[in-house]
């Protein structure tokens, strides 16, 4: 039995869900009449309180497309030095809306209202760029799937209000965190200019993101989506899978956080495992020995049927899903356990 704990992206569809895709109805999205992707993103701009969704093959894609929608060339955006938009995005920032980025030092990811105060460029000064953006990511990929707290994502949106800047949330794993808080997605609509949520992770599609925004927004974010090659014709059978997704799915996240944590029980008992962080939701990172390269244990793992990745020079990361029952939790346990160094 292989055990993949690499990320929630490997999961597969459910009966439930394939039965759902196959069942669409379908249309053309490009020419906007697939009444399946239209119903998904009605759906989801409605759980929000926002004016519209556009349906994306990735979460890069609806990252990037915000970013070049809120800014202009020459451009700064302010986000953590750990943001996926800055880490993981293929360096889309410049090349896509040619903007820098700000990038600080959050805890553990999460920045903070008086550092977004203290980032914002003076717009009369010539020889800086001009700040049009902040970006958050909830929950924090980097950061052990760590969170934020409402009051400090409040007190951000005061002073985005105060300079006039839009706030867009990299909300890809912002379910994750709504099922541990129990704060709604209308408060977040409330707080965020434009939020990207991914289907393809904790809720278990085979692919797919959604942007989330006001109606012009949106509309010029569909523009650059087909500048991009991201125009899709019959995807209906995909938003179907969305849609099912965000009917059934959300409240189970509860059930990879526990295992999360239990994962994190059997790894305080092992040997070469240094440090834990905090297991705020369905991702956990250790540190291993300065004597082991992460690598060496990837390797090690996978020759006990054990998928998980690196996450830094002597770090681990493992990543829960729906995928992954407590028959498999029994499974990691017995294989993690016959890994020596």
């Amino acid at each position: 039995m292989f055990i993949d704990l690499r990320s929630d992206t490997v999961t597969k569809p459910t009966p439930g869900m394939k039965e759902a895709m196959f069942s669409a109805e379908l249309g053309d999205d490009v020419f906007g009449d697939d009444p399946t992707i239209i119903a998904l993103e009605e759906k989801a701009a409605a759980m929000f309180g926002m004016e519209a969704a556009l349906f994306c093959a990735s979460g890069t894609m609806t990252n990037q497309l915000a970013i070049r929608v809120h800014t202009l060339p020459g451009s700064e955006v302010i986000c953590d030095k750990m943001s996926h938009i800055y880490l993981y995005e293929g360096g889309g920032v410049p090349l896509n809306s040619f903007s820098s980025l700000k990038l600080l030092e959050g805890d553990k990811g999460r920045i903070n209202s008086q550092q977004v105060r203290d980032a914002i460029n003076n717009p009369d000064d010539i020889h800086q760029p001009i700040t049009r953006l902040v970006s958050l990511e909830n929950t924090m990929n980097k950061g052990g799937g760590c969170y934020y707290e409402l009051s400090e994502i409040e007190a951000i949106k005061q002073v985005c209000n105060k300079h006039q800047l839009p706030l867009h949330l990299d909300g890809a794993r912002l379910f994750n965190a709504l099922v541990e808080t129990g704060e709604t997605t209308l408060t977040h609509g409330q707080l965020f200019d434009s939020i990207s949520i991914c289907l393809s992770k904790g809720l278990g599609c085979p692919v797919g993101s959604l942007l989330i925004g006001k109606r012009d927004f949106v509309k010029k974010a569909r523009r650059f989506r087909k500048l991009m090659g991201g125009g899709w014709r019959q995807a209906g059978f995909l938003a179907a899978a969305g849609i099912y997704a965000l009917d059934n799915h959300i409240e189970r996240l509860k059930e990879d956080h526990a295992r999360a944590r239990e994962i994190g029980q059997i790894l305080e008992k092992l040997p070469f495992v240094e440090e834990i962080y905090p297991i705020d939701t369905n991702i956990v990172i250790f540190r291993l020995p300065e004597s082991i390269l992460a690598t060496e244990f990837v390797m090690k793992a996978k020759a006990f049927n054990l998928g998980c990745v690196t996450f830094g020079k002597h770090l681990i990361r493992f990543v829960t899903h729906l995928d992954f029952s407590d028959e498999h939790l029994v499974e990691f346990e017995k294989k993690i356990k016959q890994i020596s160094f």
